[in-house]
């Protein structure tokens, strides 16, 4: 099973400590099934939780979980206990970032999160804020249908391509990372496993036929590159390793000078390039050569549609 990405495992992780909090004792099958992830997972994301603490980070800062084999209990440091005093910008970034711990799978959504966020609400007079976080209109229906087992059409768009295509697919388990929402789906037109992006799907539709459903819910990263993807060799001088979290990087290579050579798989051209616009000027292609202007080219037609 491929290893998901940081921030998904991070954003799982800090959802799953309210919903054990509030289940003394709770049991570990109970908890893989409610995030869906296998027994290995949960015993990594609990060693994650002994890692989360407070300055000065001296022995009784940090949560301590107490693994009784099949069960689990969390213990917190006093710190966690005291009211916050918060200024109002930093009482809207928590309910922002609550919010999104809400969107997340497994999230109780009656909890001590979901209490604290209408408490910070109704404190900050935000309760008619928008904030969005992964929401997709058509969520539900392809979370039914993985669970079912039954193939859908769907009208999606394809940012690299930037055309809308019809397509038969069976969905496995939503699952958020990176700040939206995805399902692995075995598609039908390409005849091989596709990552379907949800709020890329502009319309749902039933196709009576059905297929057996993943009970397992085991996940593949946002991108999983086969062996004919293009590769590409970037040289950057500078640390940029929060890349490996964005992108399909198969090597790092630190450079004798500072920076590093990356090699990177990659599926669209579009994709690319706004990788090399996020990178700037610190970045070049090496290889292919054909490549080389790929970013600069990119980031001129960026900044003429500004008239910059």
């Amino acid at each position: 099973m491929s290893t998901p990405p940081a921030e998904a495992t991070l954003s799982r992780v800090i959802a799953m400590i309210p919903w054990i909090a509030a289940r003394p004792r709770a049991s570990k099958d109970d908890i893989a099934d409610r995030f869906r992830v296998s027994r290995a997972e949960l015993e990594r994301d609990l060693a994650l939780i002994m890692m989360i603490g407070v300055p000065p980070y001296s022995p009784g800062d940090y949560i301590t979980v107490i693994d009784d084999e099949d069960t689990v209990e969390l213990l917190f440091a006093d710190h966690f206990k005291r009211p916050l005093q918060l200024s109002q910008s930093e009482g809207l970034a928590l309910l922002a970032g609550s919010r999104a711990l809400l969107a997340v799978e497994g999230s109780d959504q009656v909890g001590s999160l979901a209490t604290a966020v209408e408490k910070l609400e109704r404190a900050l007079g935000a309760a008619a804020v928008a904030i969005e976080f992964g929401t997709p209109e058509h969520l539900r229906v392809i979370r039914s249908a993985a669970t079912t087992g039954e193939s859908i059409e769907v009208d999606y768009w394809s940012a690299g391509r930037d055309a809308t295509t019809t397509r038969l697919i069976d969905p496995g388990p939503a699952f958020f990372a990176l700040g939206k929402w995805y399902t692995d789906a075995y598609c039908h037109l390409r005849g091989e496993d596709r990552m379907f992006r949800v709020d890329r799907v502009r319309a749902v539709r039933p196709s009576g036929k059905y297929f057996e459903p993943d009970k397992c819910g085991a996940r593949e990263p946002v991108f999983s590159p086969r062996p004919t993807d293009p590769r590409v060799t970037i040289e950057t001088l500078t640390d940029v390793s929060w890349v490996t979290e964005a992108a399909a990087v198969e090597s790092i290579t630190e450079l004798p000078g500072g920076g590093q050579r990356l090699v990177i798989a990659f599926g669209e051209r579009a994709w690319l390039e706004r990788l090399l616009v996020r990178l700037g000027a610190t970045a070049c292609v090496v290889n292919p050569p054909e490549l080389h202007d790929l970013g600069p080219g990119a980031a001129r037609r960026v900044l003429a549609r500004y008239n910059l």
